[in-house]
């Protein structure tokens, strides 16, 4: 990156490492956490990992209803940041909040909800970037913060494991060590986001007005009459909707497949904290990569691989072949959910970021449940695992086409 990164990009990459820290440890000890607690409830372990994927998706639908309204309202001069705050908390709160001993159903109800204030901070959090930093620097911006959250994260997940597995040797239960590390990731995502909430200012909005939640509905309409109109942003949306849909089911559900298929629980999370290692220099590489060639051809670099990732899946039963899989992941991860914001950010009005990126959060985060879902489905259907993951490689490569397409509309 060109130059010395200003104060308030730091701010906005350390909120990357903060939600991170929720996000390794959903993808990571929580469903092998939620396969205890549902082997204790009677639940076989096929039913335990379509359960753990309908809550995934119910969780991504509710923010892609939900996400476009807060985005519009949050357009809003002066709204961005309370609404961002709100939504950080309700997370940060239902990550506290699964230390509680609960069943295995009120266990998913309570993720759901952390899940669902983690997610929507994210629209406020992404739609920042036009505020923090100038479009030339947006890529490796956008770049450092996946690639320190990759990394930051690492630490409060360490010490959250480090309880988990060691709970016997401690003396403790393995609901107290859960518990512990619940409290541990819930309070580093609060304490590394302060320094954004105490100086993050919005500098592109629009003017307050009386009646703020009907004008946003007026301006959701407006929004989805202006990216009908423009065939870049709309083949691009169409596209990130189908190749990240495949990326974010991957990160959600790897355990819990790797954990299906009679995987080593620990050998399972620690390949996974590979994974983080790995996307730190990963994701730097591919921002620097972005000031040399074409941001969209890494773009599809990313999606080709990923579509080799899906093949690679379906047969996988051996430890060994899920090392090797975590390191591919971690290689792309970061590069193709970096370069993919930035891009969208420079192809959208910056004063009407929020209203934007909600809608991308539907494409996004919000269009996870449909790979989820299909994973679960499949999964019951066939009593096999990998038929659902096999889906995904169909995901990508209708990425992959539809990608090419906006691109040739520049």
């Amino acid at each position: 990156m060109e130059g010395k990164m200003t104060k308030v990009e730091k701010y906005w990459i350390l909120y990357d490492v903060g939600n991170s820290a929720f996000v390794l440890l959903v993808s990571t000890i929580l469903p092998i956490y939620f396969n205890y607690l549902a082997g204790e409830g009677g639940v076989s372990q096929v039913d335990a990992l379509a359960y753990w994927g309908y809550a995934m998706s119910i969780s991504t639908l509710l923010v892609a209803v939900i996400g476009p309204v807060l985005g519009t309202v949050a357009d809003t001069k002066g709204y961005k940041k309370p609404i961002f705050t709100a939504c950080m908390m309700v997370g940060v709160a239902g990550c506290a909040a699964l230390a509680l001993p609960v069943s295995w159903m009120m266990f998913l109800m309570i993720f759901i909800v952390a899940k669902v204030g983690y997610s929507a901070s994210l629209i406020f959090y992404d739609a920042m970037l036009s505020d923090v930093t100038t479009e030339d620097r947006m890529d490796q911006v956008s770049s450092h913060g996946y690639a320190w959250g990759y990394i930051g994260s690492c630490l409060p997940f360490v010490v959250s494991l480090l309880f988990v597995l060691g709970n016997e040797v401690i003396g403790i239960s393995m609901e107290t060590a859960m518990a512990i590390a619940f409290f541990i990731n819930a309070g580093w995502w609060l304490g590394v986001t302060l320094p954004l909430l105490r100086n993050y200012h919005q500098k592109y909005g629009v003017p307050r007005h009386r009646q703020v939640v009907r004008e946003s509905f007026g301006r959701l309409v407006r929004v989805f009459q202006d990216i009908r109109k423009n065939r870049k942003i709309f083949l691009f949306l169409l596209a990130f909707f189908f190749y990240i849909d495949g990326v974010y089911t991957i990160i959600e559900m790897a355990t819990a497949y790797g954990s299906a298929i009679g995987l080593d629980s620990q050998g399972l999370l620690l390949a996974l904290l590979v994974t983080q290692i790995v996307a730190f220099p990963c994701a730097l590489f591919f921002g620097k990569a972005a000031g040399k060639y074409k941001n969209t051809s890494l773009i599809k670099v990313c999606i080709a691989s990923y579509f080799c990732i899906a093949l690679f899946a379906v047969q996988l039963d051996k430890q060994w072949e899920f090392w090797l899989l975590a390191v591919c992941v971690g290689m792309f991860q970061g590069g193709i959910q970096a370069l993919s914001r930035s891009y969208f950010a420079k192809i959208i009005p910056a004063e009407k970021s929020g209203e934007f990126f909600g809608i991308f959060d539907i494409c996004g985060k919000g269009a996870s449940f449909i790979g989820t879902a299909l994973v679960g489905a499949m999964t019951q259907l066939t009593g096999n695992p990998g038929s659902g993951v096999g889906m995904l490689a169909v995901l990508f490569g209708v990425g992959f086409v539809i990608f090419g397409m906006a691109v040739r509309e520049e």
